[in-house]
């Protein structure tokens, strides 16, 4: 039987309040399952966890959800996903999605960062190094550039992290003259307030995007699959810097995103994206929003 051709680029929009939301996917990854992925924990508990979500157990697919935001007729997209890859890759395909439902990148506005985590800033380049988001201000968290940009740092790092600084200097030394940082609860936009979590790295940020009596919690990368991490909040997953610190922050906003039923978005949620968080136990139930065709 000849393969299937690859699915075109989807996306799926819906409403918090007067805010027209949009997920666009970047791809998904699948690898198997590294050892060590969750560090304080055995592998066979962490196969177990995948077997108890109906998922395979030796292996991983890891989703990337950027977010276009309509605020007042302002485009605003939060984090970039990869960046142009070479064919066949089934990651960065943000800007084919966003070609697929009319969006020009020239009429992006904003673009606002959460962290430097290569998936999620590599794609304010252009395939040719330029900025493709030329006519965007990018908003990036003050903690996050002055570790990332930090030569000492850079210097005193690890070396399995070094690549991840000069990836950083690489990226932001094209875009810099449009770039403006902010601060943890700040109002970065109208609407949309900056909520440090660090422990993913030093300056990880999720947003609450408030409008009207609706509000999403943008959790960024505050868990990574959540049938894992959402359910066991307590577990450290391998991409976390500071596992210990990234727990207190996961633990502290998932508490508020369940007793507020609260509806968040992930970006490492499985598309599109968006659900609910329900207390259980220790953890948390992964409750995701029903697929429904948005208004307007």
């Amino acid at each position: 039987m000849a393969a299937l051709p690859p699915l075109p680029p989807v996306a799926y929009r819906y409403s918090v309040g007067s805010v027209t939301v949009t997920a666009l996917p970047d791809g998904t990854r699948t690898i198997p399952l590294p050892d060590g992925f969750v560090r304080n924990q055995p592998q066979a508990a962490v196969k177990a966890a995948l077997r108890a979500a109906f998922l395979p157990d030796d292996q991983l697919t890891i989703y990337f959800n950027p977010l276009l935001l309509e605020i007042a007729g302002r485009r605003v997209l939060i984090d970039t996903g990869f960046g142009p890859q070479a064919e066949p890759s089934t990651m960065g395909r943000l800007h084919h999605t966003l070609e697929s439902v009319g969006v020009a990148a020239a009429t992006i506005n904003t673009v606002v960062i959460s962290h430097f985590h290569l998936d999620h800033i590599n794609g304010l380049l252009a395939a040719d190094g330029t900025p493709a988001f030329p006519n965007a201000q990018v908003l990036v968290p003050e903690r996050e550039w002055d570790f990332w940009l930090d030569e000492g740092a850079a210097s005193r790092a690890p070396d399995a992290q070094k690549p991840a600084f000069a990836n950083a200097r690489r990226v932001f030394a094209a875009v810099e003259s449009h770039v403006n940082r902010y601060d943890w609860d700040q109002e970065v936009l109208p609407g949309l307030t900056a909520i440090g979590t660090p422990g993913h790295t030093p300056g990880h940020t999720s947003f609450m995007l408030t409008s009207g009596a609706d509000r999403l919690f943008i959790q960024s990368d505050l868990t990574n699959t959540p049938y894992l991490f959402v359910r066991n909040p307590g577990w450290h997953a391998m991409f976390d810097m500071d596992p210990d610190l990234a727990e207190a922050s996961r633990r502290r906003m998932l508490e508020i995103v369940a007793a507020e039923r609260l509806l968040v978005a992930g970006f490492h949620f499985p598309f599109p994206g968006a659900a609910h968080l329900e207390k259980d136990g220790d953890g948390y139930r992964f409750v995701p929003v029903p697929w429904v065709q948005a208004r307007g």
